[in-house]
This record gives C-alpha cells, sequence and structure tokens, in this order.
C-alpha cells in the first residue's frame, strides 16, 4: 500500500546529523530544513512561529550546541539551545498530534560506570553541556506525547568538524602523534544514524512503533580514541598515504575546559528489542563512511 508523502520539519541545516538525514529521507515525503537564517533556537517565540507556520506531520530536531568546550564559557546560550528549544519542539509537535525525533549524547553519564550505560541508568553529566543535553531530554519527558529520544557517541562524518576529518589532516601533517587511549565509546558515523532514523519513521509511518521515549543509539563495539587513530590511519596507508606515529596517552595530558566522561559507552539493545532497529559495528561503518 501506498503511503502518502509526509511533511518533515528539520532543524538545523548544515550539522553532521542534519546532512545525511537530508540524503536519506528524501524518498519519504516534503523536507523542510530550517538552518540558523530560518531558525534562531536561541528565540522560542521563532521556532513557535516556524512549526505553526509549516504544519509539519513529523518534527527532528537535529540541531544543537556542541561545542563541549565552549559550552562551558557560554551556559546560558548551551542551556537555550540544547534545553529550552527542544522542550518548544516539544510542546508544539504535542499541540499538532505528530512525533518528535531529538538527539541526545553520552555526555548525560559522567563515564565512571565500569559496564555500558543503559537507559534506566542515572544521568549524572560532568559539565554544562552534559547539563544543558539532559535538561533538553527532561523537557521533553515532561511535555509527554510522541518522542523519541536517541542519545548517540562520538559522532563523525565527512562534513564539519569531526575526529575523523581533524585525525586524516594531522596524521598526514605531522611525524608523531599523541592521542587519548583512556576514553573508551563507539564511534558512531552520522550515516548511520540517518539510516536508523529512517528506520524508525518507517515502523511509525507502517503503524507497527515501539514504546516512545529515550532510547540509545550508537555503533556497535568499542575503543578508545586512539584506537580510532589507529583505524583511521590503517585506511590512510592502504591507500599509500602518509600517516604519523601514534603515541598513546591519558587524558590527564590532554586537559580540556570541559571533562570528558571515561566510558562513553552505551547499550543499544532496547532499540533493537522495541523497534527492530540494530546498527552496525563501528569499523564497518567507517569503512562505509569512507568509501
Amino acid at each position: 500500500m501506498n503511503q502518502p508523502p509526509l511533511k518533515i520539519l528539520i532543524s538545523g541545516q548544515h550539522g553532521q546529523v542534519s546532512r545525511e538525514l537530508q540524503q536519506r529521507l528524501a524518498g519519504l515525503g516534503q523536507l523542510h530544513v530550517l538552518g540558523r537564517d530560518r531558525l534562531d533556537l536561541s528565540r522560542p517565540e521563532g521556532i513557535r512561529e516556524q512549526v505553526r507556520a509549516i504544519g509539519p506531520d513529523l518534527i527532528i530536531n537535529a540541531a544543537a550546541h556542541t561545542a563541549v568546550d565552549q559550552a562551558e564559557s557560554e551556559p546560558e546560550l548551551a542551556f537555550a539551545i540544547n534545553a529550552t528549544a527542544p522542550g518548544i519542539f516539544a510542546q508544539e509537535a504535542a499541540d499538532l498530534g505528530v512525533p518528535l525525533i531529538h538527539y541526545s549524547t553520552d555526555y548525560v553519564f559522567d563515564g565512571s560506570k565500569p559496564s555500558p550505560y543503559t537507559e534506566a541508568d542515572e544521568p549524572h553529566p560532568l559539565g554544562v553541556y552534559g547539563n544543558s543535553k539532559l535538561a533538553g531530554e527532561q523537557a521533553i519527558s515532561a511535555v509527554g506525547g510522541q518522542h523519541l529520544i536517541l542519545r548517540t557517541s562520538w559522532v563523525y562524518s565527512l562534513h564539519g568538524r569531526n575526529f575523523l576529518l581533524t585525525m586524516q589532516r594531522l596524521l598526514q601533517e605531522k611525524p608523531e602523534l599523541r592521542v587519548v587511549a583512556d576514553q573508551i565509546g563507539a564511534p558512531t558515523w552520522a550515516g548511520t544514524i540517518a539510516n536508523s532514523t529512517r528506520a524508525l519513521i518507517e515502523r511509525w509511518r507502517d503503524g507497527q512503533p515501539g514504546a516512545w521515549g529515550i532510547y540509545h543509539l550508537t555503533a556497535q563495539g568499542e575503543t578508545s580514541w586512539f584506537g580510532f587513530a589507529e583505524e583511521i590511519g590503517r585506511h590512510l596507508q592502504a591507500q599509500g598515504k602518509p600517516c604519523a606515529r601514534l603515541e598513546p596517552i591519558p587524558s590527564s595530558a590532554y586537559p580540556t575546559p570541559a571533562r570528558r566522561p571515561l566510558n562513553s559507552r552505551l547499550d543499544c539493545s532496547r532499540l533493537q528489542r522495541e523497534w527492530l532497529v540494530s546498527q552496525p559495528d563501528w569499523r564497518e561503518a567507517l569503512r562505509e563512511c569512507l568509501a
């Protein structure tokens, strides 16, 4: 049976996840992609005006204040974009009776747990960015309605500023590189997030949704930033490109304004169980991204 095309509002235009969503959701209907020129997330009234003007069947909030260190010095802006705006999207979605999909982060946890975090674990952020993202989750949950909050980690793509692009450049420029080896997580390609988002939308559209709420969505497997850099280096060497010698270091040797969780591993089994959506291994996704 042919489904009617959906009218989908996507906040954020040039971010890593938004760019991949625009590619992968194109066949589902009409995409209304709102970049900063049309949507200032620090202006609540502007958000309401745009949502009401478009009247979407689905809202995807793919915009965020993601500069983790910068957030420490501009908490008001981080909370406006990461906490207040998601709450407004949730209220507008509930008023329209349509679902909201929102992306959150491993930074809602402090990283002290020895095993992967589940959705039942109590959040405990270490800094402004994590606290602002947690406040956004709480604002959406307080509204209720149909919503998916998808926590992800270590996002990279071939666009924007991220670890993959930085490493590709530095590995070819420098003779040796020191990379943090005691933070563990799952590097997650923005394309994986977009593919999973499409699968979730299709299940909802086909009348077979799982339970609404908070879910973890990362690539399978785990590594350190050092291990991720090693894998990026292997791909460069396979292409005959120069590659720096890598040296593992502890987080204490690379201080940053914001503290990072040492354990960013998220257990994604609930998403598979409830929505029948699973993710590829991080190495497999990296290969696909680079291809």
